[in-house]
């Protein structure tokens, strides 16, 4: 008997598809907001020629915290979905799991249940998607904040 004949593939896309869609959104969204602003601070502060390394810094380093707290949201809201189909018995591990999947670390000692294994596959694809994503935008950040003789 292959156990791959009992999964419900179906199931796993009708979930996994729009929560991909859904945190991507919500990604990029973020991310759009956090430039903008940032454009107009750093439009402000070159006018007054501040100091170019303590801005760089500054802003790197809400950056790498805005993309930190993203992640986990949006692994939160994986565990949210994991808990809602049952898939996994509890919260904590509910979470655990979908770090783990998100940044395709993985944990061996916490599993889905049978029926929704290709939802952890999708959502390790989500995360590759966002981690992507936070790559651009953190490069993006350099290409901003930096001017050209400093990089």
């Amino acid at each position: 008997m292959n156990p791959l004949n009992e999964v419900q593939w179906g199931q796993d896309w009708a979930w996994g598809v729009p929560l991909i869609a859904l945190t991507c959104v919500i990604h990029i969204l973020c991310l759009a907001v956090f430039t903008a602003r940032v454009d107009r601070v750093l439009d402000r502060m070159r006018d007054r020629g501040r100091h170019v390394t303590l801005i760089f810094s500054l802003v790197m380093a809400m950056a790498v915290t805005l993309v930190t707290t993203l992640h986990i949201l949006e692994g939160g809201i994986w565990a949210l979905a994991f808990r809602y189909l049952d898939a996994i018995p509890d919260n904590r591990s509910a979470m655990l799991y979908s770090l783990g999947a998100l940044t395709t670390y993985g944990d061996t000692t916490i599993h889905l249940a049978h029926q929704w294994k290709m939802l952890g596959a999708l959502e390790a694809v989500n995360g590759m998607l966002l981690f992507g994503l936070t790559t651009a935008f953190l490069f993006a950040m350099i290409q901003r904040v930096l001017p050209p003789a400093k990089r």
